[in-house]
């Protein structure tokens, strides 16, 4: 049988306190569950798999996972192979809560094994638990057990219940065994030996009873027994993926290919270029994309294993589905035993733009040390993720969360009330995601990208941005209030205006959190500053209202995330400061050109270049760089790829430490508007950056 439990080594270096380097061994622990024939997963495996075959309405398998994720890994495991869903309603919840509830619905349960620190099998095995309860909550503040017996401190068997409709039963004898005479911990089993059942009386069901017994009636025409002979064989189990088809040939398209130069975390991107002749549909766009994704990863040593996140961006949600579909059948769970990849799924004008239907940008790390939260099961606690993506993932104290909706766990259906109910649900479903990590949206994040859907009429979406304030300033004051003495980070906010959404919501909500190793380091100071010592290039001079056009928030010696807004105000000045020294340039100062663009893109630069230095990071630091543009700036694509491409290689000319190869290090994402506020996302040009010390 293999062991729950798998490790694997890595090699790294690290220093000593005299700053010597030596070599260290990284381990990393898996829960994450192998087929394994023998083990106690498969029998439940070929069980649910009988159940199937004889009773095909089945389409979902209820647990009792509260907080085990050996539990809950596996059997999403089963549920995956066999097309069911999981669904998990205890997952998360209060435990304390949840054992008072037990105990209030009429659920009499014993303890018929105890193994922690606190219980005696001479005193405690054979207890009711409402008597034990008290205890439970001392050992609990004592020395930390779970309360509903999650951490396997102590196991129970019910002897009545609200289903047990008829009888309860009564235990005549039983016998205790001691398995371990621990003086810490000793460990005891309660094994029965005989036992009646003694009917209930009708007038005992009341109250809440009584509802449980006519759904009991209710449904009783629903409960089967299946029976079957234990399958000899594991065809079922043992399938591998699908091979993938070649649908495309790679040649047979023209692919635009993008890349940060940062050595262990970089972002790779690719899409169609000239669709307008090569695009033939999602399908073949997509899977031309993931091709040529892969063929990167493996030509520099990676696989799907080394993505922390991806961007999928598509020309049209109706199309979700198939996108979905193609997705699935290149990036799996077996191709990612370190944990599958957070993503983020949105609706942009590609084809107006001639980018195809399909664009995706993949984050990408040189090791194996990532840390993925990836819940499949449907429970109370925050959206599922039932697929090979994950609810976020963690890597060198960087938090990267999928794109949360305004999703009702439980249900997995959009919340009524519109834009606003949405996004407070979908906030709500990112703190619920950061307390996994130990962490607050309200303190950690230190940028929110905020997907907005042009369904929100124009007169709502200043509310937005309030109810975000006001929901961060809350959560922030709950948790003090709780005891949780964190320093705050001062989040920078993107808003980008989008066709459409998943399921059709009308906000998607994108959080990045810095979680520090060391939870009393300090965090610094990440309030902006004015940008003025750093020498200008193309002849531009710092000026005041050029700290107008940015926000920052910094980790110093850490990481830089900045978002540059330029409006058409600000591209106004950039331009006419210009034109003041160049007058031949003067008859097209009414729109905006080609070159008054490209004068723009150099204006970005120019200051993206001074707030990463004067932060103390270079370009050499940079995980990814994004330039959004609307497409009513009517400005091609390729064009303005060109105007970026040639500001760097310039900045590089003059002699600036960074470093341009054949591919751009930036990538371009078409939107419908941008901005740093809900109310007006009418940026010419908006930057995303992200730089972070190695």
């Amino acid at each position: 049988m293999q062991n729950a439990w798998e490790f694997r080594c890595s090699e790294g270096e690290s220093k000593d306190p005299q700053g010597k380097t030596f070599k260290k061994e990284i381990w990393h622990q898996k829960l994450s569950y192998r087929m394994t024939l023998g083990d106690e997963v498969e029998d439940m495996f070929f069980l649910l798999n009988e159940v199937k075959r004889q009773i095909p309405s089945v389409t979902g398998v209820s647990s009792g996972a509260i907080a085990s994720d050996y539990q809950r890994l596996r059997v999403e495991s089963v549920c995956s192979r066999l097309g069911l869903v999981s669904l998990a309603y205890l997952w998360k919840q209060d435990q304390s809560l949840l054992l008072q509830e037990m105990i209030t619905n009429g659920i009499v349960a014993i303890t018929v094994k105890v193994a922690a620190m606190g219980l005696d099998p001479s005193k405690h095995l054979g207890k009711e638990m409402a008597s034990l309860q008290p205890y439970l909550h001392k050992l609990k503040e004592l020395y930390g057990i779970n309360v509903c017996g999650e951490g396997g401190e102590y196991e129970t068997l019910t002897l009545d219940c609200p289903l047990f409709v008829n009888a309860r039963i009564m235990l005549d004898e039983f016998q205790v065994i001691l398995h371990s005479s621990d003086s810490i911990a000793p460990v005891g089993v309660l094994h029965p030996l005989a036992f009646h059942l003694e009917n209930k009386a009708q007038s005992c069901s009341l109250g809440s009873s009584d509802k449980t017994h006519e759904m009991y009636h209710e449904k009783k025409g629903f409960v089967c027994e299946v029976q079957g002979d234990h399958p000899q064989g594991c065809d079922a189990a043992c399938q591998d993926d699908a091979p993938v088809n070649n649908l495309v040939e790679l040649a047979e398209h023209k692919l635009h290919i993008s890349r940060t130069q940062k050595g262990d975390t970089f972002s790779i991107c690719s899409r169609l270029q000239d669709s307008c002749t090569t695009s033939t549909g999602l399908q073949e766009d997509l899977e031309a994309v993931l091709k040529k994704i892969e063929s990167l990863l493996v030509e520099n040593g990676f696989g799907w294993e080394n993505v922390l996140y991806i961007h999928l961006y598509i020309a049209d949600m109706n199309e979700f589905a198939t996108a979905n579909d193609t997705y699935v059948r290149y990036i799996t769970q077996e191709k990612c035993p370190f944990g599958v990849p957070s993503r983020s799924t949105i609706e942009l004008p590609l084809l107006q733009v001639g980018l195809g239907s399909a664009y995706m940008e993949v984050f990408v790390a040189n090791d194996h040390t990532k840390r993925v939260l990836h819940v499949q099961s449907i429970s109370c606690w925050a959206p599922s993720c039932i697929g090979p993506y994950s609810q976020a993932t963690l890597h060198t104290e960087i938090l990267h969360m999928a794109g949360q909706l305004g999703l009702n766990p439980p249900t997995m259906t959009l919340c009524q009330g519109g834009a606003i109910d949405e996004l407070e649900k979908a906030l709500e479903n990112s703190e619920a995601v950061a307390k996994c990590f130990n962490c607050s949206v309200s303190t950690s994040a230190i940028a929110f990208v905020i997907y907005c859907s042009t369904k929100i009429p124009s007169t709502e979406r200043f509310k937005i941005q309030d109810k975000q304030d006001a929901f961060l300033k809350q959560t922030r004051v709950f948790n003090l209030d709780k005891g949780t003495n964190s320093e705050a980070f001062d989040p920078i906010f993107l808003y980008v205006l989008v066709p459409d959404l998943p399921k059709g919501a009308l906000v998607e909500v994108k959080p990045i959190l810095f979680v520090a190793d060391d939870i009393e380091e300090p965090t610094g100071d990440v309030k902006e500053q004015s940008c003025s010592s750093t020498p200008g290039y193309w002849g531009f001079q710092h000026a005041g209202w050029h700290d107008s056009c940015f926000q920052k928030c910094v980790v110093p010696g850490k990481l830089c995330t900045v978002i540059l807004s330029v409006s058409s105000e600000p591209a106004a000045t950039i331009c006419h400061d210009h034109l003041v020294g160049d007058k031949n340039k003067g008859d097209n100062q009414n729109s905006l050109t080609e070159w008054q663009m490209d004068r723009v893109s150099r204006f970005c630069i120019y200051l993206l270049d001074k707030i990463i230095t004067e932060s103390g990071f270079s370009w050499d630091d940079t995980m990814y760089l994004r330039f959004y543009f609307p497409i009513s700036l009517q400005v091609p694509a390729n064009a303005l790829s060109l105007m970026f491409t040639n500001a760097f290689d310039e900045l590089a000319a003059m002699g600036r430490i960074i470093r341009t190869g054949k591919e751009p290090i930036f990538n371009l994402v078409p939107v419908l508007g941008a901005g740093r506020s809900s109310a007006s996302m009418d940026d010419i040009i908006t930057c995303e950056l992200l730089a972070r010390k190695s």
